[in-house]
């Protein structure tokens, strides 16, 4: 049986009802990977969090707006678009609840600050007014992988694994990514480590190092399913997802 992947999503109004809203490349990115997705509307009930987290294999925490600052300990010094309370607080609870069963997270863009926050990490409320010589982080730019890491050794997996090839180049440690975000992780929360940066030195990817999947990674890997590092990324985290899977 396919394990099942909840997907976290933004709540918006549109023509007058607050709607779900994720884009599709997040289900297609799960379901080329081997799992089953399902969409997570905002949910406040402590006892429907606990149940959600055991009955999903794993969880993806997927892009949108700004965090609140004041989740970070920190005054809002600029305009921000910002996610909803509502959101923050239900996947803050539930990634809580998640960590404590030790099942398989991924979290992209949004979602790896979502990460770092609720393990008390801090963000840059902006890159560009914040960071010295920052890199352009709306566009396509090159990120390092750090040695030693979890995700270091997915890209660098054997082909049965991740979906690699025979003959291909030894991993050089630095790939291209599409990103789309203006804030970023300053301080790392407790038990994280970055495991990518750019070359301006803001952190791209975060993990926990003694846990089965933890990953968060600053870019959009959804957006482009066509290639390898993306695919072993996705093929990794449902690998993971499949062996907490016991509806097997």
């Amino acid at each position: 049986m396919r394990p099942v992947i909840a997907i976290t999503a933004k709540t918006e109004e549109l023509r007058n009802r607050q709607q779900i809203t994720l884009p599709d490349a997040y289900g297609k990115a799960i379901e080329d990977a081997g799992g089953v997705s399902i969409i997570l509307p905002i949910i406040s009930h402590k006892s429907n969090i606990t149940s959600l987290a055991g009955y999903a294999d794993g969880f993806l925490f997927s892009g949108g707006d700004d965090i609140r600052p004041g989740y970070y300990g920190e005054e809002q010094i600029l305009d921000l678009t910002l996610s909803s309370d509502e959101r923050t607080e239900f996947e803050i609870a539930l990634l809580n609840e998640v960590i404590r069963l030790k099942k398989p997270v991924l979290g992209i863009c949004l979602g790896a600050q979502l990460i770092n926050v609720a393990l008390g990490g801090s963000l840059y409320q902006d890159i560009p007014t914040q960071v010295p010589a920052p890199l352009d982080h709306r566009s396509v730019h090159n990120v390092l992988i750090k040695k030693g890491t979890l995700l270091y050794r997915i890209f660098n997996a054997p082909p049965p694994l991740m979906g690699g090839g025979e003959g291909e180049q030894v991993f050089s440690g630095e790939i291209p990514v599409i990103s789309a975000h203006h804030q970023g992780i300053k301080s790392s929360g407790k038990g994280l480590i970055v495991s990518a940066s750019s070359s301006d030195g803001v952190a791209e990817a975060i993990e926990i190092t003694d846990y089965p999947f933890l990953v968060g990674v600053q870019w959009h890997p959804e957006r482009i399913l066509e290639d390898k590092y993306t695919q072993r990324l996705f093929n990794a985290f449902i690998y993971s997802a499949r062996k907490s899977n016991r509806r097997e």
